[in-house]
């Protein structure tokens, strides 16, 4: 076998590998790099996206977060997507409010360690636990050779028993591990992180600390079920109901999972804020008021008993909530990366937030892998090469990990044997 890595030698995010074999290809991921805005031109120059080329055999898309399959709207249609169900479910519910991004109809669906044959090339997909939604890694076969790509996972989550299971039985005889280093440049990471249920702890004793009269706001990810269940669990704990959109409510749909809170639930209602009432309108998406209407909660509610109600926050709510004066005693619960606060895009929401004067306390813990879980994935997988991506910090796996051969983005390289 034979790759090339497009991008994700160097960045974080959106990452693309080419595979070819016998002539035929096979990409894993094409995502849109955190630090750009969406753009066509953004699109790797791979033979099949832009033109037909029976050659390329599909794209495998790891899971649901755009830094992994933004740029797949690009990609012509005739060319097969590979992804889980849940994942593809994930996806479409969040195209309805994101515009622009990819809704995917021809695709083959991955399940757990259910290997497929696409020509040369046999895929088999591995759950994982990450922060997005039934996330997975692939082990490739082809010419007599093993690839195996990791994706972005953890061991940490909702889900770490993925995690144990995959290094106790770990696929044997790698060739080449293409590993995610999301953490190795942030001195925290050389130590463990906070266990996802062990935030419960410290989001019950921050909302016990809010006047009585006071929201609770967090601002987290949807996507993010691990926190979702988080958030329901500490709701129910503290007496208060979860108030999430219709964004939250559709994301939390698309899993089809018994166990993860549903807009239905005792102890949740659905809060439709001005600018998604907008959304609803402009997309004619008027069914989706009609399912959620046993649901609903108003504005009305939110002002007359703040201090009912423990609210998944977006900043696109924060005039509306200042304009209702549901901010008086409010306490805001930061519940995603530090490091997103510094962004041009947030500089709204820093400015509002001060205007309002609005405490702030940050709860969160990584969705990806600390440097000694790293280790122990890289120790179990035992690869002859391997090869960092989705990582600003290439340059220090040889301190961490063995057999580590630095790539450059764009270059055709062999699979060693």
């Amino acid at each position: 076998m034979r790759y090339c890595i497009h991008r994700g030698t160097q960045e974080i995010g959106g990452t693309c590998i080419e595979l070819e074999a016998q002539g035929k290809r096979l990409v894993l991921d094409v995502g849109l790099p955190l630090d750009k805005k969406d753009d066509p031109a953004l699109l790797p120059h791979i033979s099949g996206f832009r033109e037909s080329d029976e050659n390329l055999l599909g794209v495998a898309i790891s899971h649901a977060h755009p830094d992994h399959y933004g740029l797949a709207k690009y990609v012509l249609p005739e060319v097969p997507v590979l992804i889980g169900e849940a994942a593809q479910r994930i996806v479409n519910a969040a195209s309805q409010f994101m515009p622009g991004m990819p809704e995917f109809s021809n695709v083959i669906h991955l399940q757990d360690r259910e290997p497929i044959t696409l020509g040369p090339f046999r895929l088999t997909p591995f759950l994982v636990d990450h922060s997005a939604y039934a996330s997975q890694a692939f082990l490739i076969e082809a010419d007599g050779q093993k690839i195996f790509y990791s994706g972005d996972f953890r061991g940490h989550g909702r889900s770490s028993q993925r995690f144990e299971e995959l290094i106790s039985n770990p696929p044997s005889d790698i060739d080449l591990l293409f590993m995610e280093g999301t953490t190795l440049s942030r001195e925290v990471a050389k130590e463990g992180f906070t266990p996802e249920a062990e935030l419960e702890v410290e989001f019950k004793a921050t909302i016990k600390k809010t006047p009585k009269t006071g929201l609770v706001m967090t601002f987290a990810s949807a996507q993010n079920i691990d926190r979702m269940i988080t958030l329901y669990r500490v709701a129910q704990s503290v007496g208060r109901e979860l108030v999430i959109d219709l964004y939250a409510a559709e994301i939390l749909l698309a899993t089809d999972d018994p166990t993860v809170p549903q807009a239905s639930w005792e102890g949740v209602s659905v809060w439709v804020p001005g600018f998604q009432r907008g959304q609803v309108w402009h997309g004619k998406m008027f069914e989706l008021l009609d399912r959620y209407k046993p649901d609903r909660i108003y504005t009305e509610a939110l002002v007359a008993d703040p201090s009912r109600y423990l609210l998944l926050f977006r900043p696109a709510m924060g005039r509306e909530l200042e304009e209702t004066e549901c901010l008086s005693g409010a306490n805001l619960i930061y519940s995603m990366w530090e490091g997103y606060l510094e962004e041009e895009r947030l500089a709204p929401f820093i400015e509002w937030r001060n205007r309002n004067n609005l405490p702030m306390i940050h709860i969160h813990t990584s969705g990806h892998a600390p440097i000694p879980d790293l280790q122990r994935f890289a120790k179990a997988i035992a690869p002859k090469t391997l090869a960092p991506i989705h990582t600003e910090h290439a340059k220090g796996f040889p301190k961490y990990f063995d057999n580590v051969e630095l790539q450059i983005d764009g270059e055709w390289r062999e699979v060693s044997r």
